[in-house]
């Protein structure tokens, strides 16, 4: 089994990423981070078996005890890192350079510069010895993402267009609101960035499935809840490379609406997919008027185990799979960017292809 150490914040590492390392078979969690000790604690209390878990943190400052001292340790060979999004860069680099193998949080970095000079450092290592980088993107291990982008797939036919619309509320009293760094983010879109992009890499999967990738896009954004800065809703229109016209909206401000969809259509049908359903349309046999429609009901798996899982079979494969590469989700972030972009540019058209 590969030793690994779980560096967390607070709720989100110990409602995702702890069960799920708990829950690989090829992974056995040996050490916890967080930047407090009461976080760190309450992170290890979590876990299955606390007394075997050894707690770091930096504050306040113990000998022995820092994120430095974890890094040294011989018996751990991978680190999931689950900090603040402006903090990962650092402890990424950080890890690698201490040998670790690192699977971070999305987005890959607060902003594509921030994301293309780490990519640029990670890449210039000598490529023999050098760690494993992933970045988690659960939403490419989703059973139901993944069922919607096979059938897009056996579908076939060219995309005459496509939809992305996400509605939901943040409310007051919502435990990731009052998450410190995201009740007052210092980084670009706020909600926009840090759950836009599951979105965004949801639309790219399923484009994927069909031969398109996102290449221009022009929309508006908008402050509805004075809450949620700097700003919470966009809406924009995105063409592919072949000049397929589709739509996307998100707002986390929408308080009386609420959902998850996207949607592929093509010249053969059209799948719908949810977290929890995949609708597909297809044409019926030549001859019969209508179409065949299949709609499957799935329990809702976020697919945070089945992303660890991918990355525990990565280190003993020497590889990461492509869905899992910083250069894919280095691409998940330009869509976000360049709407955020657009948005503040009074629908700017943004071209997308670093």
């Amino acid at each position: 089994m590969t030793g690994i150490a779980l560096l967390g914040a607070g709720i989100f590492a110990r409602e995702e990423h702890l069960p799920a390392i708990e829950a690989t078979p090829a992974l056995t969690l040996k050490a916890i981070y967080s930047r407090s000790q009461q976080s760190a604690e309450a992170l290890a209390a979590a876990s299955k078996d606390p007394s075997s878990v050894a707690i770091y943190f930096d504050s306040p400052a113990v000998p022995g005890k820092s994120l430095d001292d974890l890094l040294q340790r011989a018996d751990i060979a991978a680190v999931d890192i689950a900090l603040p999004i402006l903090h990962q860069p650092g402890v990424v680099e950080k890890a690698i350079r201490a040998g670790k193998h690192v699977l971070s949080e999305k987005p890959v970095a607060g902003d594509i510069a921030a994301a293309q000079k780490l990519i640029a450092w990670y890449e210039g290592l000598p490529a023999e010895g050098r760690p494993l980088w992933g970045v988690a993107e659960n939403f490419r291990y989703m059973p139901t993402l993944r069922e919607a982008v096979k059938r897009a797939g056996e579908i076939g036919g060219r995309v005459t267009t496509f939809r992305l619309q996400m509605n939901a509320f943040v409310r007051s009293d919502s435990k990731y609101f009052n998450t410190a760094w995201r009740k007052t983010p210092e980084y670009q879109g706020g909600f926009l960035l840090d759950g836009g992009v599951h979105f965004i890499a949801g639309l790219r999967f399923l484009l994927a499935a069909a031969g398109q990738e996102i290449t221009q896009l022009a929309g508006f954004s908008a402050l509805l809840d004075d809450r949620l800065i700097p700003v919470d809703t966009i809406h924009a229109v995105a063409l592919t490379q072949d000049g397929r016209s589709g739509t996307i909206g998100i707002s986390f401000a929408t308080e009386f609406k609420s959902g998850l969809e996207i949607e592929i259509v093509t010249t053969n049908g059209a799948v719908t997919w949810s977290p929890t359903s995949v609708k597909s349309k297809t044409k019926k046999a030549e001859g019969s008027e209508g179409e065949d429609v299949e709609e499957t009901e799935f329990p809702y798996n976020s697919g945070v185990t089945a992303e660890v899982g991918a990355f525990a079979l990565a280190i003993e494969a020497g590889k990461v799979e492509a869905i899992q590469t910083p250069g894919e989700a280095l691409k998940d972030l330009e869509i976000l960017q360049r709407l955020l972009e657009s948005g503040a540019g009074g629908a700017a058209v943004q071209k997308i292809g670093l």
